[in-house]
């Protein structure tokens, strides 16, 4: 069988992971074009997959305007800019998987999901947490009924302190102006996983969260506005130097240092330090997203769940309790435990991610289980091997949208009039 051909609008870091599958599965898939405004990043892509100087483009555009040459689109463009190529490419006939989120605003959201309803084209929105091994193993377990029906559940989205540095206060998603707030740009995809564990609607939610540190009246007194220049950088754990130029002393040149530059030498790092957004100080940037988050659900046949996402933290695996009719499950991404309560027993469950550097270990394997399940759907056209298709999709969006209204207003949102 022909691999699948595929064109990628956005060769971010995003576009590369997805792209891997094509290298390590040349039979597979094939990647033959590519949109990218960064000459080094668009080169880089075209050179890697060898594709013709003809289906190198600079703009999306100009990718979407020529008759259609392939057989599925990947949408991984900065969040603000997924609507119209989503819609461009729906109406030329592409099935498409689009990077999370899949738009800053419900509106958006709901254009694309009704453009690629209409071209009926096999989509999926690139929602990796329920591709791993470790959530097929834990859906396993709670679909089997050995904790009963679920009553609760209480998951953890554990950011880690640098990692929000790095992303969402000198990145690209720290100002919600150039990307999206906090829980659309971190934390859709943890929404989306505990309604796909719940399996029924959320009717209900609530959330409390703030800018809490970084902020400006937080900074050293003797703060500089970059690190480099600081002072009291020797004494902050937020320092870039610390972050970034502490890796490559460690001979580790790939994300997140490798955002900065493509040039992941002390001396490019350093240039990007001092010259870029990630050389400056946490205290003195214009982020404005929140760096801690609380989201209570209430689901209609009466589940319960609280999600907190923090940046306060070391970074780790994303936890989560499911407490249950008949025992209650422990998970951490690796391992889970079950507990029941008719013989009061214990049982550990390994499910170790792979940690070999391919497209196998990204995500713990959710790169790699998303990308061939979507291929598979577009190889035999069975859109039910995508396990988030377009309606429950815009669901657990509007989940994240009614929260964050939750949020602003300090009000319990009742989703059936939030949907209307």
């Amino acid at each position: 069988m022909n691999p699948v051909k595929y064109i990628i609008a956005g060769a971010g870091s995003r576009g590369f992971s997805y792209a891997r599958y094509a290298k390590e599965f040349p039979e597979q898939a094939k990647i033959v074009g590519v949109a990218e405004p960064r000459e080094f990043y668009r080169n880089l892509m075209a050179k890697e997959h060898n594709i013709p100087a003809e289906n190198v483009f600079t703009d999306w555009r100009q990718m979407a305007d020529k008759p259609k040459f392939a057989d599925a689109v990947i949408i991984s463009t900065q969040d603000a800019m997924h609507r119209d190529p989503a819609i461009a490419f729906a109406q030329k006939g592409y099935n498409m998987l689009l990077e999370k989120p899949m738009a800053p605003t419900a509106q958006d959201c709901c254009d694309i999901v009704d453009a690629v309803v209409k071209a009926d084209i096999v989509f999926g929105v690139c929602h990796v947490l329920r591709y791993t091994a470790y959530t097929r193993k834990l859906k396993e377990i709670v679909n089997s009924g050995v904790i009963g029906d679920i009553v609760t559940m209480q998951h953890l989205e554990p950011v880690g302190w640098w990692h929000q540095a790095h992303s969402f206060v000198r990145g690209n998603w720290g100002n919600e102006a150039r990307s999206a707030f906090m829980l659309l740009a971190k934390s859709c995809h943890d929404l989306d996983w505990i309604r796909y564990f719940m399996n029924c609607r959320c009717t209900k939610v609530s959330s409390f969260g703030n800018l809490f540190h970084f902020r400006s009246e937080n900074a050293p007194p003797n703060a500089a506005d970059r690190c480099l220049d600081c002072p009291a950088e020797p004494e902050c754990p937020y320092s870039a130097k610390k972050i970034y130029l502490g890796r490559i002393d460690k001979g580790d040149t790939g994300w997140p240092t490798e955002i900065l530059t493509p040039d992941t030498t002390i001396e490019g790092v350093t240039k990007a330090l001092r010259e870029g957004p990630y050389g400056q100080c946490v205290y003195k940037v214009d982020n404005d997203v929140v760096d801690h988050q609380v989201v209570n659900m209430l689901f209609e046949h009466g589940q319960t769940c609280t999600f907190t996402m923090t940046a306060f933290n070391f970074p780790t695996d994303r936890r989560t309790s499911i407490f249950g009719t008949h025992g209650e499950i422990y998970g951490d991404g690796n391992e889970i435990k079950i507990h029941k309560f008719i013989d009061e027993s214990v049982e550990v469950v390994e499910a170790n991610a792979n940690a070999d550097g391919s497209i196998l270990s990204g995500h713990g394997g959710g790169d790699f289980g998303l990308m061939k399940a979507f291929n598979n759907a577009v190889t035999n056209n069975d859109r039910s091997m995508v396990l988030s298709g377009p309606q429950e999709t815009l669901e657990s969006h509007l989940m994240v949208f009614a929260a964050e209204q939750a949020r602003r207003q300090s009000a319990v949102i009742d989703m059936s009039e939030f949907k209307n």
